[in-house]
């Protein structure tokens, strides 16, 4: 599975991928350059936000779920519109939202942190019918978050500190229990960044600094390596079709001057033929 080159445009911090059924469209970040991003064929498209963006998913055909600094806000991608849902985080203005993805229910799980990986500050939060709840706090640096097929685990890391943890969840998608380690990457030095299941219930697994993107299995042995022309990809995205292909954004940001002139193609993003079906992202239930 070698990878293909889907836009060339090289994002500071590429991150949230979003196929949408419906529209048939990926839509992805960069954070740090505050803007959505997406394409219609040859057609590149980008919107530019007040504020850093990080992660959406969708409500119908034309509108998306975004999660913002201090903000979820509903996005009209025909029109530019938007407006507030609700605040998210407003009385920590130190923090941004990070890694997100839309849960079978149709609710919506956000990561913040501090916009310097400041430790501990940041949590993980469940939008579900009008109700922002605060799920876990303390986390570094949220991401992984996804979902089993079956809608009885999520997934969620802090690649602080190189672990991913599994969540059941109950009634309404809501978390019952206290979530246990799915995988400890510590001794491999491997940085979890973003995460999709498939139709199988694997993982895979965006490596942040290591160059690749891992497959696990539902007991947590790695499957497969997908290499990467880079050094950062970030998080990945099953579209297409027929859900077979995995998107993969990546980022530039952090790398040395000397590393940026010769890993041209950081921050850019790519697709697979993952040979296997992903799982049609639901929408969200404002």
């Amino acid at each position: 599975m070698e990878a293909q080159l889907h836009d060339a445009r090289l994002c500071k911090l590429g991150e949230g991928p979003l196929w949408h059924p419906e529209r048939e469209q990926l839509f992805w970040f960069d954070i740090l350059a505050q803007k959505l991003l997406s394409r219609r064929g040859e057609e590149t498209l980008e919107w530019n936000f007040d504020r850093p963006v990080s992660a959406a998913a969708w409500i119908d055909h034309d509108t998306l779920l975004i999660a913002g600094a201090g903000t979820l806000m509903r996005f009209d991608v025909t029109s530019g519109h938007r407006e507030q849902i609700c605040p998210l985080e407003s009385d920590r203005p130190g923090n941004r939202s990070n890694d997100g993805r839309a849960d079978p229910w149709g609710g919506f799980w956000i990561g913040t942190m501090g916009r310097s990986a400041e430790p501990g500050a940041g949590a993980i939060w469940r939008y579900y019918r009008g109700e922002l709840r605060e799920l876990f706090g303390s986390i570094t640096i949220p991401n992984s978050i996804s979902f089993t097929p079956d809608g009885r685990f999520a997934h969620f890391s802090d690649t602080h500190e190189r672990l991913v943890w599994r969540q059941r969840l109950g009634k309404g998608g809501w978390p019952t229990g206290e979530p246990e380690i799915y995988l400890d990457l510590r001794a491999q030095k491997t940085n979890p960044d973003g995460a999709v299941c498939d139709a199988e219930g694997f993982l895979w697994l965006a490596c942040w600094g290591n160059s690749h993107i891992a497959r696990y299995t539902p007991d947590g042995h790695c499957h497969t390596k997908l290499a990467l022309p880079v050094e950062q990809p970030s998080c990945p995205a099953f579209g297409g079709a027929d859900f077979t292909t995995l998107y993969v954004t990546s980022a530039r940001d952090g790398l040395q001057p000397k590393e940026e002139a010769l890993l041209t193609m950081d921050g850019a993003t790519f697709s697979f033929n993952a040979g296997v079906s992903g799982l049609r992202e639901p929408s969200v239930t404002l």
